[in-house]
């Protein structure tokens, strides 16, 4: 790790400080770790040994550390969800959009954690507890307009099954993370195979996986420093998901249909349906800025800070494009998820996005997993790589914004009742 800090130049002063300022000795510590978590994803990345989505974020590095510090925190340090749980969440916003990829690395994950294996069988095998998070993670995915004060009282009033506020908003936030990531693995047509993880001795479960480095583990062992290029497939079946082998690799397969319930609610025009004209969010009545970060902040520490310096960062990202398009790329996403900005111009949206990349936009903000046919704009086509990549950042960091809005104001709406 000495060696790599020499090459991230003002890396160290960026995670030492981090995000609050002034920090207790247990934040420096956990900043500490996520710096040197950070210097080795960049080498893995050098190597080639780490996942397709950080390959394809490393071409912006700076908000590829902002992202993983962020998925770092909501799915391994302390929070009040155990870890089995989360992964599991994460599954079942994954299975949503029929992300293969995301579903086979929570479900490595979740067993690498020590979850049961048996809940891998279906939905129904899960806790109860966990099945009832199943609406809500329909509508935030689909219709997140429709997220109304109902349902967190079901949730937080569910007797023995019942989720605490704090329980809830971790959730909420890990639910909006993998269904927003979800429209960048599809954008990019990130393959699934590339979900990989090294395997311990005998069998076990593994040790160690290139994600590790975005999971505060830094031994990296030797074999993934100096990958072999001659391994040996095997596959190994069970009744509830699949295990394929390599030499020190284990991918898992679990089908994405077993997570999910009423395969049919899928996305449907808000502007068009006379019905949703009351639902529509209005920035200036419930913002980021103003309501949700204090809110979020407040129920889930330091969270809120996170999610905040990801916002910025992409919109800090250099790129060809003009802050105006970036801008219009942002609200068209809002626009199409029923949010609305009084001092914006929605013709602008027209005039500099050409009609097949709104296609594009809208299709890999709402329907990720239509994507595998849609053909890329020859816009984008013809632009550097990084800029496309830069175009779903964008993308998948709108609708994350968008969930989590309407996910809170909810939230809001029941803690002021």
């Amino acid at each position: 790790c000495k060696a790599e800090a020499s090459e991230v130049p003002g890396l160290y002063n960026t995670v030492r400080v981090g995000w609050s300022g002034n920090l207790d000795s247990a934040s420096q510590h956990t900043n500490q770790r996520l710096l040197l978590s950070l210097l080795v994803m960049k080498a893995l990345v050098s190597r080639g040994s780490v996942d397709a989505v950080s390959q394809q974020m490393a071409t912006h590095p700076q908000y590829l550390e902002s992202f993983l510090r962020t998925q770092h925190y909501i799915l391994h340090m302390d929070g009040p969800l155990p870890l089995p749980y989360r992964h599991y969440i994460a599954i079942m916003a994954a299975a949503r959009h029929h992300c293969d990829y995301l579903v086979y690395l929570h479900s490595a994950q979740f067993l690498r954690v020590g979850g049961d294996h048996l809940w891998l069988q279906s939905l129904e095998a899960a806790p109860p507890r966990l099945r009832l998070l199943d609406h809500i993670n329909k509508v935030l995915a689909h219709q997140p307009w429709l997220t109304a004060c109902s349902h967190i009282q079901t949730l937080l009033k569910a007797g023995e099954q019942c989720w605490s506020l704090a329980e809830l908003v971790q959730a909420v936030v890990i639910l909006a993370h993998c269904h927003s990531l979800c429209s960048f693995v599809c954008g990019c047509d990130v393959n699934p195979d590339f979900v990989l993880f090294s395997k311990s001795p005998n069998d076990t479960l593994p040790a160690f996986s290139p994600y590790d480095a975005a999971n505060g583990n830094t031994n990296v062992p030797q074999s993934l420093a100096a990958p072999s290029e001659h391994r040996t497939r095997r596959r190994v079946n069970k009744p509830d998901l699949d295990l394929v082998f390599n030499d020190e690799e284990m991918i898992c397969f679990a089908d994405p249909s077993r997570f999910i319930t009423d395969p049919d609610f899928c996305y449907q025009e808000f502007s068009r349906r006379e019905e949703d004209r009351f639902q529509v969010l209005r920035i200036q009545d419930y913002s980021w800025e103003d309501h949700g970060f204090s809110l979020v902040n407040r129920l889930y520490s330091d969270i809120g800070h996170l999610l905040d310096d990801r916002f910025r960062s992409v919109a800090s990202l250099p790129s060809l494009h003009s802050p105006d398009l970036k801008r219009a790329v942002w609200n068209y996403i809002h626009f199409v998820l029923g949010i609305r900005y009084d001092d914006y111009d929605y013709g602008e949206v027209n005039q500099l996005l050409e009609p097949d990349l709104k296609l594009y936009i809208k299709a890999v903000a709402c329907f990720p997993d239509a994507t595998k046919t849609l053909m890329c704009p020859l816009s984008l086509t013809a632009a550097k790589s990084s800029e496309r990549t830069h175009i779903n950042l964008l993308i998948m960091e709108a609708r994350l914004q968008a969930e989590l809005l309407y996910a809170l104001r909810a939230i809001t709406q029941y803690m002021i009742t």
